[in-house]
């Protein structure tokens, strides 16, 4: 970035010691376009006058930062005694989960907004709805992951630093793209799109025979679904 600067300032300070270009104010303008585009004003020291102007690398406060590449810090105010430093980065990188909740419930399937309440009691037990069916959509998650390409069972981690690794059955879901079934693998959204096509229908026998209701034929996958959430396809919703 350091160096895409300098590129980009080259053409600058060219026309500057040209004449092509003067006046403090003019190629001040020219030179902040430039640093605001890679954002790195912080790193440079500049002299600009009305004929002139000059550009270095602040060297030292540049490999001060360089020397701390890859660091981070976090902080907590949990006691070391409850939550070691593992620990705390293990439940840092947790947000991730709680990130894409968030998202579930605002965007992705909830819809959380827009809300076209205008009653204060009825905005919160519109949010309250949302928020249970985001618990309900993070237990089917759960047991639903042996259908999808989550690793149910990851490899326990022992630096919590390390990049993760995955388990042999999620290294195999997704190189097969077929579950431990030798069933499709699918994410979670299209898990719930081929759950929607087991259909209940009416069905009525002759003009004047009784309507019987009849359930389509479950997919093996829609099958092993009703197995893994413990209950029968149901013929009717009560």
């Amino acid at each position: 970035m350091l160096t895409a600067t300098e590129d980009t300032l080259a053409p600058v300070l060219a026309a500057v010691q040209a004449g092509r270009l003067a006046g403090a104010d003019r190629i001040g303008l020219r030179v902040g376009q430039i640093l605001n585009k890679y954002k790195m004003a912080k790193h440079f020291d500049l002299v600009i006058t009305d004929a002139s102007l000059a550009i270095s690398r602040r060297t030292a406060q540049i490999e001060a930062e360089a020397a701390l590449d890859g660091i981070y810090v976090i902080r907590t105010t949990v006691p070391d005694h409850t939550l070691d430093a593992a620990g705390v980065v293990g439940a840092y990188k947790n947000l991730a989960h709680v990130e894409r909740d968030f998202r579930s419930l605002k965007v992705d399937d909830l819809d959380l907004r827009p809300i076209y309440h205008r009653l204060e009691d009825r905005v919160r037990a519109h949010v309250f709805i949302v928020m249970l069916a985001g618990y309900l959509t993070w237990h089917l998650r759960a047991t639903l992951a042996p259908l999808t390409f989550t690793d149910h069972h990851p490899p326990a981690r022992t630096d919590p630093v390390a990049p993760a690794a995955r388990s042999a059955a999620a290294a195999r879901k997704a190189s097969r793209r077929k579950d431990d079934t030798d069933q499709p693998a699918r994410s979670f959204r299209t898990l719930l799109d081929h759950l929607a096509t087991l259909t209940r229908n009416d069905i009525r026998y002759g003009p004047d025979g009784p309507v019987v209701p009849t359930l389509a034929i479950p997919t093996p996958t829609q099958r092993r679904a009703f197995e893994l959430l413990n209950t029968v396809i149901p013929l009717t919703l009560k």
